[in-house]
Parts: C-alpha cells; sequence; structure tokens
C-alpha cells in the first residue's frame, strides 16, 4: 500500500515538474521573441506562446515516457525475472560479502519479500534444483508462484535470436508466462515440475564441454599426423560429427574470442552440478568428470577467465603441442 503510494506520488511529482519545464521553456521563447518583434506583444503573442508551451510539453513528455512507464507499471507488474550473474567481477568482496551474495541477499530481502497473490517469480540462474525448489516453495507460501527458466544458446544463437528457454513448474503458470518468454527465444518448452528445467539445462551443458575435449583430441590427433591445424578444424566442422557447438565454437582452437563467450568457472559450476546430480541418481558419468578434471586443469594453468573451449590448450600442453 505505502509502496502504491509513493509511486503515484513519484508520478504526480513528474508530471508537474514537465509542467513547469514546459511553462518555462516557452516563456524563454516567448521573452526572445517580443524582444526580437515587438508585434507579437499582441494577443497573437498569448496564442503563440500558448501553443509553444504545449509543443514544449510533448516533447518533455517524450523524452521521459520511459521514467513514467516504469512508475506507472512497477506496482502493477506480475512477471519478475532474475538472473544471479556468475562471472568474477560477483566474486568480489565488498563490506564483508561478496557481490553475489549481496545480490541474492537484495533479491530475498526484496524481491521475494514484496511477492504477492498473483504474482510470477522467473528464475533464469543456473543453480542447484534442490535449491530451486526450495526457494519455490517460499515463494508459493507468500500466494505467488515461481518457475525455473534457464536458456540454451551462444553468443551468436542470442544475436540471431534463435535462444531455446526451457520452463519447470506448473503448467498453468507456464502458459501465463509463455509468451513473455518468447520474446527471449523463439523454442519455449515446459519440461515438467521445479527443477527439471535446470536438470535438463545441466545436462545440455555437460555436453558441450565433453565434445570440446573430444573435438580437441581429434584435432591434435590429426596436427600430430602432420594436418594443419586450420585444416583439420574445417574438415572436423563439417563433417558427420559437426553439431552447432562444434561449428561455432571449433575455430576457437585456433583463435580463442577476446572476451569468453563461457569461461572455464562458469562451465565448472555446472559440471559439478551434474556430477553432484550423478551421485543422487546412480548415473555413471565418466566423460563429464574427465572433462570437468581438464577444466581443474585450466584453472590450475592461469586460463580461468578464458572460454572453456581452452580445454584444447590444456590437451594441447599434455601432447607438446603450441597454440
Amino acid at each position: 500500500m505505502r509502496r502504491n503510494l509513493f509511486a503515484k506520488l513519484a508520478l504526480t511529482f513528474l508530471a508537474l515538474l514537465i509542467i513547469a519545464a514546459a511553462v518555462g521553456l516557452a516563456w524563454l521563447i516567448r521573452r526572445h521573441l517580443a524582444e526580437a518583434a515587438p508585434v507579437l506583444r499582441s494577443w497573437r503573442a498569448w496564442v503563440i506562446w500558448g501553443l509553444q508551451s504545449i509543443l514544449a510539453a510533448l516533447v518533455l513528455v517524450l523524452l521521459w515516457q520511459p521514467a513514467i512507464t516504469i512508475s506507472e507499471l512497477k506496482p502493477q507488474q506480475n512477471i519478475i525475472a532474475i538472473l544471479v550473474d556468475d562471472s568474477r567481477s560477483m566474486a568480489i568482496s565488498e563490506d564483508g560479502a561478496t557481490r553475489q551474495a549481496q545480490a541474492i541477499k537484495a533479491l530475498q530481502n526484496g524481491v521475494l519479500a514484496s511477492l504477492t497473490p498473483g504474482k510470477i517469480l522467473v528464475d533464469m540462474s543456473t543453480v542447484s534444483p534442490a535449491y530451486s525448489r526450495e526457494v519455490a516453495a517460499k515463494v508459493r507460501a507468500k500466494g505467488a508462484d515461481m518457475v525455473d527458466s534457464p536458456v540454451s544458446g551462444s553468443v551468436i544463437t542470442l544475436q540471431e535470436g534463435k535462444l531455446s528457454v526451457m520452463v519447470g513448474g506448473r503448467a498453468e503458470t507456464f502458459e501465463r508466462i509463455k509468451p513473455v518468454l518468447q520474446d527471449i527465444g523463439p523454442k519455449v518448452t515446459h519440461v515438467g515440475d521445479n527443477g527439471l528445467a535446470l536438470i535438463i539445462k545441466i545436462a545440455c551443458n555437460l555436453s558441450l564441454a565433453v565434445q570440446m575435449l573430444a573435438f580437441s583430441e581429434g584435432v591434435l590427433l590429426a596436427e600430430k599426423s602432420g594436418i594443419k591445424r586450420e585444416v583439420a578444424v574445417d574438415v572436423l566442422a563439417n563433417s558427420a560429427i559437426a553439431s552447432p557447438m562444434i561449428k561455432y565454437r571449433g575455430p576457437f582452437v585456433l583463435q580463442l574470442p577476446a572476451e569468453a563467450w563461457f569461461n572455464v568457472n562458469m562451465m565448472q559450476k555446472d559440471m559439478l552440478l551434474a556430477l553432484e546430480l550423478g551421485r543422487q541418481l546412480d548415473v555413471p558419468l565418466p566423460t563429464t568428470s574427465i572433462s570437468n578434471e581438464f577444466l581443474t586443469a585450466a584453472r590450475a594453468m592461469g586460463l580461468v577467465e578464458e572460454d572453456f573451449a581452452v580445454i584444447f590448450d590444456v590437451l594441447a600442453h599434455m601432447s607438446g603441442v603450441k597454440r
């Protein structure tokens, strides 16, 4: 109630500010025109001044429209999407806690505390499915609802508007948010109950590292046999093994991107989530385990901020091959 009253007062103040600014601007224009042409001091001047005031107000409204729209919509918004960053900057400690910990605390004390019946929380972070279910239970205790909704794709698929969105939660909630999620990516799939979208995302990501390691093995085997690396990459990336991941990440064995698309830390976080799930569900993950060890080796080599395709460099070093 207090929050809605504050929003209304802020909107009223903004409207009065626009009107005052418009009148002030129009008065300055009239003053200069009157000095330039005394004849405008007649009744016509007041007509012109009125039109100038309206025009100035219209221009200011258009300029400040985003602020007005936010003030109007914020208290009425029923869908809230969150995504907790896991980059290096979030690990920086400030005031005795990391930025990531502070962000999570702010969400718990802010977003979660303000949830009311009818609202939907869409968590797009890739976290432990068990933790996500715990949060969903707290959200539902407030009469709101929550889904986990990670996305799958790369920088290229993002630029092409081809991200794949997975959703875990109640079917009726999925139908409500589906049109919103389709603005993020054209493929939006309801996987099942809470936590299951996270599991399929983790299952997808473990395959990325495994594929990258296998691709690196093939390239190095060809290179040490006398085939040029760029030729090996071209042939393999256009062969039967050419998955979308190999297509866009295979060339990274020739030149890593200046800025990591998905760095070693992020990839290993998902690999560890996969290995934990494997232990819980009694599913052996041998290739996941091996690929994860190569990520650990990359960390030891000081390559933690590089794209996880740097797995190639680790294997190349073990093979006596330089990048």
